[in-house]
């Protein structure tokens, strides 16, 4: 009931640029399953292998009228904490906009830049360790502007910290984006100073650039993250890199690294630990069947490999590790009224 009130007010301020036109709702449901294989040095990961059912979404987008809007992504298939519904919503919020101003308000994405982040991750096969292990979606409020051109909008965020589901108290993020897009080069930048615990910030300074000539693009994530009583620069971040070539409508290939390193050794990175030196490398490709709709059905198959040290013990990527995965994505729109 708390977290209601606290969307009730937040919606009081909520904005985004999420809903199209006049529709008054786009609902719509994805789904993706794979066969997946893992394993480490050569072991297979029996907890990780076969059949999986990996998301079931449903989304819902649309406009009320007098300039609000919402959106809602839920995860149908994600279990809710007895304490709060929302645990297996992603976003929900009320969205106002006038002229170039947004506000927005309730359950949202922390604005952390970089393309590994900022993508579905129903569109996302593996990833760097940061990414499976930070939490991403959060209560908070976010004041944007966008420029005339509408190709860069700058805004400002106060939310939840990632890392208050973990201690059960009160601790805050601020986030200060960049959103850019300049034909071929696009930008997700951040800088963002996030409470681990109370009254102690963690700061990361999240550079997400994009480069895209013809049927080939390039995305390069770098990340570096700083405590006091650690160097500024250098010693904890992670770097991720993804280059992409879509010869046809219907086929697109793409190899991806990753790199998490955590040599500060202070323990105040929640997410990568001290002595941490990862390295992830793989390659895919994604089918799309359809001559209308691209991503309406999606089937892919993919791979990656892991060396190093992880010093996490329930960390995600671990040295010698192997992963193999084959599926299909699709994409329902079950609804669409418009005004």
């Amino acid at each position: 009931m708390k977290k209601v009130l606290l969307f009730g007010l937040a919606a009081l301020f909520g904005a985004t640029m999420y809903a199209q036109g006049q529709e008054l709702l786009n609902l719509r449901f994805e789904a993706r399953g794979d066969y997946q294989r893992e394993y480490v040095d050569g072991s297979a990961v029996d907890a990780n292998t076969g059949f999986k059912g990996q998301y079931f979404n449903v989304r819902a987008d649309g406009n009320i009228g007098g300039g609000f809007s919402y959106s809602m992504r839920h995860r149908l298939n994600k279990k809710n904490n007895d304490a709060s519904f929302f645990d297996a919503t992603d976003w929900v919020y009320l969205a106002y906009r006038k002229d170039n101003w947004e506000l927005s308000g309730g359950k949202q994405v922390v604005a952390i830049g970089g393309y590994e982040y900022d993508a579905a991750p129903i569109d996302l096969y593996f990833c760097s360790e940061w990414w499976n292990n930070i939490p991403c979606y959060r209560w908070g409020g976010t004041v944007a502007y966008a420029l005339n051109d509408g190709k860069d909008k700058f805004s400002f965020q106060i939310c939840e910290s990632p890392f208050r589901g973990e201690l059960q108290e009160e601790m805050l993020a601020y986030n200060l984006m960049w959103a850019g897009s300049h034909d071929w080069f696009s930008t997700l930048y951040s800088v963002n100073f996030v409470e681990y615990l109370p009254g102690k910030f963690i700061n990361y300074i999240s550079l997400g650039s994009k480069f895209a000539v013809g049927d080939v693009s390039m995305e390069l994530d770098l990340m570096n993250r700083a405590a006091s009583g650690q160097a500024f620069l250098g010693k904890d971040f992670s770097v991720i890199g993804k280059v992409a070539w879509a010869p046809c409508d219907k086929l697109n290939m793409f190899a991806k690294a990753s790199y998490d390193v955590n040599n500060a050794d202070t323990g105040k990175d929640f997410l990568i630990s001290p002595d941490t030196e990862i390295t992830r490398v793989g390659a895919g490709v994604e089918y799309f069947p359809l001559q209308d709709g691209r991503n309406d059905v999606r089937i892919h198959l993919a791979g990656s490999y892991s060396f190093g040290d992880n010093t996490n013990p329930a960390g995600v990527l671990l040295d010698k590790q192997t992963y193999l995965t084959m599926g299909i994505t699709w994409r329902m729109n079950l609804l669409n009224i418009k005004q």
